[in-house]
């Protein structure tokens, strides 16, 4: 523990968010391969119906997601402060406290889920024909709900204290087991898409056996006892203040997917709706990058500020941006070089390539920047700063593109070209005023 603290203390920026940000780029980039291979498999095997069913289905896992980063990315950056305040005992009552949260609410999310599955499913734009798909799939992801969010909750606090290799091994374990299940269940035994759920949450167990293992061998700084999780008000209430941003951002894309699918099933249909399960891979696996940077900066930020060594919170700021836009830079170049070839990948037949290229580019056109708003967003987070990293989180989704995504396509002739259009200017006027909020909080660090 001594030594992780020292390491985030007094490490140089540059080789300390290597250090930790490099496993997270890794382990972010193996989970978006496998959201990328789980597209292909089931592309490939059940075709545009199966994409449109796995897209409409995915909001229902945000929502999940949403739940465990309240209380994951809540309780990672509580913790990095208390450790960097050398207040241990606190650390691990935010870490007791922030288990006991996520058991409760997983449970509720379950009942929930299997209760509403259907209304749901509509609601996030099914269509007749794609709904069956998303039944089979959901229904079976609700049973990992069961543990996923502790993998995650666990996940976050793994990281929050420096140890970045064990939480991108939680990752690989996770997305190494479904690349490997995902063509048995799909395939070899013919499951189709209930074998592509069934291969994640398998997966997804894999992760949570070796997080208790983790945690039964004494592994980890935190050092849990039962006192811990006695709820404490205060606790909690810093827990869900500070992670409500990253909460916001998921149930956002939820907000989003009604929206988003609503109206590409009005415009295009189940192929529009599966055009974009194509893009969000692909964005998400340029995207997965830039997350592992700022999982990397946010210890190396909450320690140092809760240290009150404001120069060295600074630089991993600097960094951070730096890296992140390189990343970006070079993932979108990528896909603007190879386009048809990366949609081809998840296609049985290439009846919509052209149309589909011009949407993939459009996407992604402001992407480059997009990593400024990222880690501006995760530093507010990493600061206890609540309600800037609230509007940060909801800026691009929220904010931004639901208005776009409704004003653009009565003005445009092409409706489906209106709606990819709303992602580049979301994206960019986004990244305009997180940079206009970071130069006022870089100032006060100055003062």
């Amino acid at each position: 523990m001594e030594q992780r603290n020292k390491m985030l203390a007094n490490e140089k920026i540059s080789t300390l968010l290597y250090k930790l940000s490099l496993p997270a780029i890794i382990g972010m980039l193996v989970n978006a391969l496998y959201n990328i291979v789980d597209g292909i498999f089931v592309g490939r095997s059940v075709g545009e119906l199966g994409l449109s069913g796995l897209t409409v289905a995915f909001p229902i896992q945000l929502v999940v997601m949403a739940f465990s980063l309240l209380i994951g990315i809540g309780s990672a950056s509580c913790v990095s402060r208390a450790l960097g305040e050398k207040n241990i005992e606190k650390a691990n009552h935010v870490a007791g406290n922030s288990i006991l949260s996520i058991g409760i609410i997983s449970l509720i999310l379950v009942i929930i889920g299997f209760s509403f599955t259907k209304p749901l499913l509509l609601m996030y734009g099914a269509t007749s024909d794609s709904l069956p798909y998303a039944m089979d799939y959901i229904r079976i992801i609700l049973i990992g709900t069961i543990y996923f969010p502790f993998v995650m909750t666990t996940n976050n606090l793994i990281r929050a204290e420096g140890n970045a290799k064990a939480s991108m091994i939680i990752m690989v374990i996770g997305t190494g087991f479904n690349l490997i299940l995902d063509p048995i269940f799909i395939y070899v035994f013919g499951l189709g898409i209930k074998g592509a759920a069934i291969a994640t949450i398998i997966s997804q167990f894999a992760s949570f056996i070796y997080i208790i293992r983790y945690y039964m061998t004494g592994n980890s700084t935190l050092k849990i006892k039962v006192h811990h999780y006695n709820p404490d008000l205060h606790i909690l209430w810093e827990i869900f203040t500070v992670g409500f941003g990253s909460f916001a951002r998921n149930i956002a894309g939820t907000i989003v997917a009604i929206v988003l699918n609503n109206s590409l099933k009005l415009y295009g249909g189940d192929t529009a709706i599966a055009t974009y399960a194509v893009i969000n891979r692909v964005l998400m696996f340029i995207l997965m990058p830039l997350f592992g940077v700022v999982q990397g900066m946010q210890p190396i930020a909450g320690f140092n500020y809760g240290a009150k060594n404001y120069k060295r919170v600074k630089e991993s700021l600097k960094l951070s941006m730096i890296v992140s836009t390189i990343i970006a830079t070079v993932g979108t170049t990528i896909v603007f070089i190879i386009p048809k070839y990366i949609i081809m990948l998840f296609e049985k037949e290439a009846t919509n390539l052209s149309s589909e290229t011009l949407a993939l580019r459009v996407v992604l056109i402001a992407i480059p920047v997009v990593g400024i708003q990222i880690v501006g967003s995760t530093l507010f987070q990493a600061l206890g700063k609540a309600i800037p990293s609230l509007v940060l989180s909801l800026l691009r989704q929220v904010i931004l593109l639901i208005p776009l995504l409704l004003i653009l396509p009565p003005l445009f002739e092409n409706k489906l070209l209106a709606i990819w259009i709303s992602f580049p200017i979301s994206d960019f006027l986004s990244t305009v005023i997180t940079i206009i909020l970071l130069k006022n909080q870089v100032k006060a660090l100055s003062d």
